[in-house]
């Protein structure tokens, strides 16, 4: 019997490193873009953070999801906390896929109207903090 070369012995090493390089990883998984996935991710951020935080600028409010949407435009709603049959004070909806994001009312021209766009912008990608 022949005694095997170094490079012989090396041979394998090599190959199973060259393979191992060509090998993908999975990719990261990501947050749902379609509307719907992306106005719960909002409605649950807005409701423990802006709600049951019992944050001081949205005291006032209360928050009305309508997540099932017929017209494919999934919302959620920030109505007087004493009147919420009147009109919204704030519509936070979504649309298609990817979700396009629209928000709009009254309190987006109040000084909390910045921290609401920042905030849904945050959720709708999929961060998790107030």
């Amino acid at each position: 019997m022949r005694p095997l070369s170094p490079a012989t012995l090396l041979l394998p090493l090599a190959l199973a490193a060259a393979l191992a390089g060509c090998q993908t990883k999975p990719p990261a998984p990501k947050a749902d873009n379609a509307a719907l996935p992306t106005m719960e991710r909002v409605a649950l951020g807005a409701n423990s953070c802006w709600f049951k935080s019992g944050d001081p600028a949205f005291k006032a409010y209360r928050l009305a999801p309508e997540l099932n949407s017929f017209s494919g435009r999934p919302r959620i709603l920030l109505v007087h906390g004493h009147s919420p049959e009147a009109r919204p004070l704030l519509v936070v909806q979504a649309e298609g896929n990817p979700a396009r994001l629209d928000a709009f009312g009254p309190l987006m021209s109040e000084a909390v109207g910045t921290r609401v766009a920042t905030d849904v912008r945050r959720w709708a990608a999929g961060g998790k903090g107030c």
